[in-house]
């Protein structure tokens, strides 16, 4: 198994504290964004982070997660696309074309049908449309807020609070580049055919036509989202992703000081991940990776997989001097269920994180006999004297 790793130096490393698993990135790029991340689509694997866990203004980059409440309503048939919105006064003072911000120009009073309002959040960022969705859904955009919240916990969203659908400031409302990656991976996974709006390239509203923010489009072979955000708090930022020769790049970036530069350094970091990194397969999907120490289970521990296939991508000009690590926060309490993110396997350059890539537990492992578990107590305890 191990000569798979091609010269890679492979070990399992056990932490005592999440805090102990902070990383700081490979200086394999440098970007002018405050806040960084890149991410392969299929595995997950992190290729790049600046920042990435530092909590950040969203800005209409928060729309990511609106939409994502509205894409879940629609599979599950809680909404239809013929559903009708009203534009309230304080949808159209606060979003329409007298607020100064992204909007729809859709008109006081009227009421238009989700499809549309859908392409005005998505393609013109429309704070009014994004306010209309909210009020109609919940009643109030407060109690929209608490449905993204919700959502943003089910699938993941650690370190992330929604307070607004626009993403209009709030000082409350905080996100991680790294849950905006995940957030963007989990609509492209779960809703392909909404995903394609954000490749349309402008949209017509109320007889004024807008283009899509996004730089990547056009500019970039095979991109094809995701949203662009600013406020003076946030900067301008980016979740951007692109697809070339079947593979997926998602990107984050936030904290760039003008538009030009945020599409210059968007541009860049998507090509460079596209050229920078040559992939090595290392575990076919659902092949067992490693094992994680277990406290107190029916067995001592318990084996890791991927999501599906596990490649490393490798920086050009590197291989030399990779080591490759799983790395998990333990020994983990039994019982565990099958199918959880309990590890990473981090893939190092002169001992700085170049690659991540999340470990789930193979297998469902239930709670060890009194016996066992006092066994585990006292290693515990010996090893925690020692």
């Amino acid at each position: 198994m191990f000569t798979r790793f091609q010269g890679l130096f492979f070990c399992v490393v056990l932490l005592a504290s999440a805090a102990a698993a902070s990383v700081a990135a490979a200086q394999t790029f440098q970007t002018k964004a405050k806040q960084a991340i890149v991410m392969d689509f299929d595995s997950g694997s992190v290729l790049f982070q600046k920042n990435a866990d530092e909590l950040m203004a969203p800005a209409s980059m928060a729309k990511l997660m609106t939409m994502e409440v509205v894409f879940n309503a629609l599979k599950t048939g809680e909404l239809s696309y013929d559903d009708t919105f009203s534009i309230s006064e304080d949808a159209w003072r606060r979003g329409g074309s007298t607020s100064g911000g992204s909007t729809m120009f859709a008109k006081l009073n009227s009421d238009v049908r989700l499809e549309d309002l859908i392409r005005g959040v998505i393609v013109q960022s429309g704070n009014d449309a994004a306010i209309a969705i909210a009020q109609g859904m919940a009643g109030s955009e407060a109690g929209f807020a608490g449905l993204m919240n919700q959502r943003a916990r089910r699938i993941g969203l650690k370190n992330s609070t929604f307070r607004t659908s626009t993403g209009l400031p709030d000082p409350e409302q905080k996100v991680t580049a790294r849950d905006l990656a995940y957030l963007a991976r989990h609509i492209i996974e779960n809703y392909p055919e909404q995903y394609k709006i954000y490749a349309e390239p402008d949209f017509l509203w109320n007889k004024v036509r807008q283009r899509n923010r996004n730089p990547l489009l056009g500019k970039v072979e095979g991109a094809d989202g995701l949203k662009t955000g600013f406020t003076e708090e946030s900067g301008y930022g980016l979740v951007g992703s692109a697809m070339q020769d079947g593979k997926r790049i998602i990107i984050v970036l936030n904290g760039l000081d003008s538009i030009r530069t945020r599409s210059s350094e968007a541009v860049k970091l998507m090509r460079w991940a596209f050229r920078a990194f040559k992939p090595i397969d290392l575990f076919e999907k659902d092949e067992i990776v490693g094992e994680a120490t277990l406290f107190g289970g029916a067995k001592s521990g318990v084996a890791l997989k991927a999501r599906g296939p596990l490649t490393i991508f490798v920086p050009v000009g590197f291989s030399d001097r990779l080591r490759a690590e799983i790395v998990f926060t333990g020994p983990i309490p039994a019982p565990v269920e099958e199918g959880v993110q309990v590890a990473t396997l981090q893939v190092k350059i002169d001992g700085k994180v170049s690659q991540e890539t999340p470990l789930y537990t193979a297998e469902a492992v239930g709670t060890g006999s009194i016996t066992q578990r006092a066994i585990d107590s006292l290693q515990e305890l010996i090893l925690g004297m020692w």
